[in-house]
């Protein structure tokens, strides 16, 4: 009875290990791709940044800030060239911000409001676009 008492510990604890192994490598991995984010974004290389912050975002984990700041970071680009005029890359920033909520999903959905809002960009900036492809002459 207290050598199956001992394994059984010992395996808590092996699982415990693992799990804030697993944790930590993913906290660590979360700041290298956000610091990716950032220095692409003072570079004002926009793709490399959303780029950087979705990756910051994949490596989704409980209660990080990095995850708030990179959806922060990537909203704030996407409004940057949607008031700069161009539509395009600010469709790849809400669609990025939206598909790394959604690759992050497991038994719940992480930032839902983030989805709600880029799903609502998303359906304007495309509206925009059609629209104006029919009021341009055919090529």
């Amino acid at each position: 009875m207290e050598k199956a008492k001992n394994i059984a510990v010992n395996i808590i604890a092996i699982a415990a290990v693992c799990l804030l192994l697993i944790w930590g490598e993913t906290c660590w991995r979360q700041r290298v791709q956000f610091a990716k984010g950032e220095a692409a974004l003072a570079r004002m290389n926009y793709i490399e940044a959303i780029d950087g912050y979705a990756a910051a975002i994949h490596m989704y984990t409980p209660g990080s800030s990095l995850v708030q700041k990179s959806a922060v970071r990537i909203w704030s680009i996407g409004d940057c060239l949607e008031r700069a005029g161009d539509s395009v890359l600010a469709l790849v920033a809400y669609r990025a911000l939206r598909s790394s909520f959604y690759a992050a999903k497991g038994l719940y959905t992480p930032g839902k409001e983030w989805i709600s809002r880029c799903d609502e960009k998303i359906a304007s900036l495309v509206k925009l676009k059609a629209g104006s492809r029919a009021l341009s002459p055919p090529p």
